[in-house]
């Protein structure tokens, strides 16, 4: 599959506002945490605006909610990232900073090589997901048969 990437979304809906100082181990380690990203073996792309993050571009008309899209060379490369580098121990603390979502928050699928998915592409393919389960077409941790890692991090539906 070496003409295909994955790309992935995450989002997550904020406990407090992003200047709130409950939220401040959490907003002074994105930096950190994007970097080791594109220092992965198999990163592609990030979604990113002139800061460097995301955080401040609307998701769903909620400025609370946040999202996270970037693209990997393989499931196997993301995977070991979220679950191998130092972005684990802000998935471990994640109640600390996010309310627990009522739907999917997560969603995978491919891309062709080259190409950098915009954010309502990516929201269409998490729709979906939660309106049709999962397929090819749009994917969770569960429907890669490879995928172990997030099991052991107990990764589930919903955003907790």
């Amino acid at each position: 599959m070496r003409d295909h990437h994955i790309a992935e979304l995450n989002v997550a809906r904020l406990k407090h506002d992003i200047n709130d100082p409950r939220i401040a181990d959490f907003v002074n380690n994105l930096n950190r945490v994007n970097a080791a990203a594109e220092r992965t073996p198999g990163f592609v792309w990030r979604l990113k605006d002139d800061t460097g993050n995301s955080v401040a571009m609307a998701v769903a008309n909620d400025p609370m909610v946040i999202p996270n899209l970037s693209v990997w060379q393989s499931v196997e490369a993301l995977e070991s990232f979220v679950f191998r580098t130092v972005h684990k121990r802000f998935y471990d603390r994640r109640s600390e900073w996010f309310e627990v979502m009522d739907r999917m928050h997560f969603v995978m699928w491919p891309v062709p090589a080259g190409h950098q998915p915009t954010l309502e592409e990516a929201w269409q393919r998490l729709d979906y997901l939660n309106t049709n389960g999962s397929s090819d077409h749009a994917f969770g941790w569960d429907h890669v048969a490879t995928a172990s890692l997030w099991r052991s991090a107990r990764c589930s539906g919903s955003a907790a």
